[in-house]
C-alpha cells in the first residue's frame, strides 16, 4: 500500500485535493469533529484538564476555540489528548484499507506528530496567500488569532516543502488539480 500524505498551509486546499485523488482518504479534521460530537471519553479527559472550557457534551467548537485563545499551552494539551484517539482511528483506517493500492492521508499535524513513515510520499499543497486568506474568511468559524495559534505549533512551510516529494499548485480549479494528481500518480505507479 502506498501512503500519500498531503502537507501545506492551513486553508491551502489539502482536503479538496485529497478527495480528487480517487482513493480512500483519512481526513483527520473530520475525525476530530466526530470525536467532539460523539466521544464522551474525550470530553471527560478534556473536562478534567480544562474544566473551565469543557463543560457540556457534545463538545462545541467554541469551547475548543476559547480554551486555545485563552492560553497557548491549552492547544498542546488538547492536541495531546485528541492525537491519541486520532492515531487509533488512523490505524483502523489503514487496516481496513490494507488491500488498497493507495491511501491518502489528510492530517494537519502529520509531520509535527511524527506520524510519517519512511516510505510515505509527501505532497506539498501550494496556494497563493491571497487565495488562502479569501478561503479562510469564508469559513463560519474563521478567527485569525486561532489560525495563528495553530500555525505556531506547525513546522515551517519551507521545511514541509523541502521534505515533500511532490508539489501541487492549487489554484482551486478542478482541471489544474486533476492534472497535478495525474502527474504524481504517473510517477509513483
Amino acid at each position: 500500500m502506498i501512503r500519500i500524505a498531503l502537507v501545506g498551509d492551513i486553508g491551502s486546499g489539502k482536503s479538496y485535493i485529497a478527495k480528487n485523488f480517487g482513493y480512500p482518504v483519512f481526513n483527520a479534521d473530520f475525525e476530530v469533529s466526530k470525536l467532539y460530537k460523539r466521544d464522551r471519553k474525550i470530553f471527560n479527559k478534556l473536562k478534567k484538564i480544562l474544566p473551565k472550557y469543557f463543560y457540556s457534551f457534545p463538545i462545541d467548537k467554541n469551547q475548543v476555540s476559547q480554551a486555545i485563545l485563552s492560553n497557548s499551552q491549552n492547544l498542546k494539551k488538547i492536541v495531546k489528548i485528541v492525537h491519541l484517539e486520532i492515531s487509533k482511528k488512523l490505524n483502523f483506517f489503514l487496516k481496513k484499507n490494507k488491500n488498497k493500492k493507495i491511501v491518502i492521508l489528510d492530517i494537519p499535524l502529520f509531520l509535527e506528530n511524527k506520524i510519517n513513515k519512511k516510505n510515505d510520499i509527501l505532497v506539498f499543497v501550494q496556494s497563493k496567500k491571497t487565495d488562502i486568506v479569501k478561503r479562510l474568511k469564508k469559513r463560519s468559524n474563521y478567527n485569525k488569532k486561532l489560525i495563528n495559534k495553530f500555525r505556531s505549533i506547525q513546522l515551517s512551510l519551507d521545511y514541509k516543502k523541502k521534505k515533500s516529494h511532490f508539489l501541487i499548485k492549487n489554484n482551486f480549479t478542478k482541471k489544474t488539480v486533476k492534472l497535478g494528481i495525474r502527474n504524481i500518480l504517473k510517477e509513483i505507479l
